[in-house]
């Protein structure tokens, strides 16, 4: 597993993870309150600046991240498109993309376990009832870690087809991506066992 966290240092990174999620939820709630096309271009715009400020490398990265989104606008864009709504679905697109790019970019600046506190903190009601909450933020932090590293195995796996074959790959890596999938869940399950499982010390 890889950490998402960008190693250029910016000031976001001090900041308390409790507050970049609370502003990063109120942010995209907000969102959804806007329709004008204009203002979410110039939203889109403030958060590319906030990508840019840190410098090139942490715009790179940010921007490489981002880049798993393109099959979604893609869809998006042709459904609006030839149902006739050009207008609201560049709205879509344009929130679904700033949306993103914001919980990216507090995924840059936080480290993991910082966000690990947050979910153990807010789920204490459930603790006082007896709910285990370990297998929540067990699973929130795999969500985290795993999914670059399996759009990094799709990707490997389509360059592999690609250099073997001249047609695009298509539903064949599937199988093999499903398989490489359930290979790092047996590893991970493996691992978690080794240490402990999902009992933490707490209940113990």
């Amino acid at each position: 597993m890889i950490s998402l966290t960008s190693p250029v240092r910016t000031r976001a990174h001090d900041w308390p993870a409790g507050v970049k999620l609370a502003a990063l939820c109120g942010a995209t709630l907000a969102l959804f309150f806007i329709d004008s096309l204009a203002a979410h271009l110039a939203i889109l715009a403030g958060v590319l600046a906030l990508y840019a400020l840190p410098g090139r490398a942490f715009l790179r990265g940010g921007l490489a991240a981002l880049r798993m989104l393109w099959p979604f606008v893609l869809v998006v864009a042709l459904y609006h498109l030839i149902d006739g709504s050009a207008a609201e679905g560049a709205v879509i697109v344009l929130r679904l993309v700033s949306a993103v790019a914001l919980a990216n970019l507090v995924t840059m600046t936080t480290r993991l376990t910082d966000m690990i506190a947050v979910i153990h903190w807010l789920c204490t009601p459930l603790r006082a009832l007896g709910v285990s909450t370990r297998p929540l933020e067990i699973a929130i932090a795999l969500v985290i870690r795993l999914t670059p590293v399996l759009l990094v195995k799709g990707r490997e796996l389509n360059d592999a087809w690609l250099a073997r074959s001249p047609r695009r790959a298509t539903w064949r890596i599937i199988l093999p991506f499903t398989l490489l999938a359930l290979d790092d869940a047996d590893h991970i399950s493996d691992a978690l066992r080794a240490r402990g499982g999902l009992v933490s010390t707490e209940e113990n």
